[in-house]
């Protein structure tokens, strides 16, 4: 099975109604008068980081890109809870950890440690509380709505590749908290940009169920000459939002297109309709 077709399994099992149908990155739990938003990401050696990357840096990424899927739901972060696999570099790790959690301001709650043989596996659980309700979701954007992202686009993509100026996006990225907590109580939908803006715009658009319609030479990127390039690339934790047409987004933004009627293909890009998630951007298979 592939990613998209092991969740479409998951979705069929007995579901909680806070996992909003896992059409979301977390989970959205209320409590008396608190909401709780969790969410788990998992690092894969050979898959989300090379062999020789420094350890700390993974352990840096490990917490950014779960907090990222909080600062998309507006949350304040509460704690992490992480998994742990040992290895000869586990002073590294514990220092690219606490630099994490005391940058992004967030406590360790527990975990848990293993031992094993082949390539390591590194997952963490963030919690958050909600600082607005209806806490914000993929499924809200309307028609006439516009289409904003923070930042700029790619940067992850060219250090990935080595540029020196944007190593410290690929490796260490910082999550758009503050920002998300910002435009929570506005927003009409958003999700944060970790597999490629193309892929997660058709997945808000399918969330949705309306059309987004981008213009690509709107969109902020690093590189103009690799612009498909980092339409496609992830890895770069920005928000994608959308906000009502007389709504001014409260923070630095760019608005890159504007959501309209559900029709031929649930993304278009400079007019032309893109009709499944094929090619997007990246996914397990």
């Amino acid at each position: 099975m592939n990613e998209a077709d092991f969740i479409a399994a998951l979705t069929r099992l007995s579901l909680h109604p806070g996992a909003r149908g896992f059409e979301d990155d977390c989970a959205v739990l209320e409590f008396g008068g608190e909401t709780l938003i969790l969410t788990h990401d998992a690092m894969a050696e050979g898959t989300h980081f090379r062999a020789d990357a420094d350890i700390a840096d993974v352990a840096w990424k490990l917490v950014a890109s779960n907090l990222s899927d909080l600062a998309a739901k507006g949350a304040q972060p509460v704690g992490v809870l992480l998994g742990y696999c040992l290895g000869s570099d586990d002073q590294s790790f514990l220092q690219g950890l606490s630099q994490a959690l005391e940058a992004f301001d967030t406590p360790l709650l527990g975990g848990d440690t293993i031992k094993a043989d082949g390539q390591r596996v590194f997952g963490l659980t963030a919690i958050g509380k909600a600082s607005a309700n209806p806490v914000p979701s993929r499924g809200g954007a309307k028609v006439g709505d516009g289409i904003y992202v923070t930042g700029t686009l790619g940067r992850a993509m060219l250090g990935y590749e080595g540029d020196e100026d944007h190593l410290e996006a690929f490796n260490r990225p910082s999550p758009r908290l503050s920002e998300g907590q910002a435009l929570a109580p506005h927003v009409s939908a958003m999700m944060d940009i970790s597999d490629g803006l193309l892929l997660d715009a058709y997945r808000l658009a399918k969330a949705s169920k309306v059309t987004l319609a981008i213009d690509s030479e709107a969109v902020p990127v690093a590189q103009p000459g690799r612009r498909d390039d980092a339409l496609r690339w992830g890895d770069d934790y920005e928000l994608l939002f959308t906000l009502p047409e007389d709504t001014n987004p409260p923070i630095d933004a760019t608005r890159i297109g504007q959501v309209e009627p559900l029709g031929f293909a649930p993304l278009l890009l400079d007019d032309n309709p893109i009709l499944n998630a094929q090619g997007l951007g990246y996914e397990h298979s």
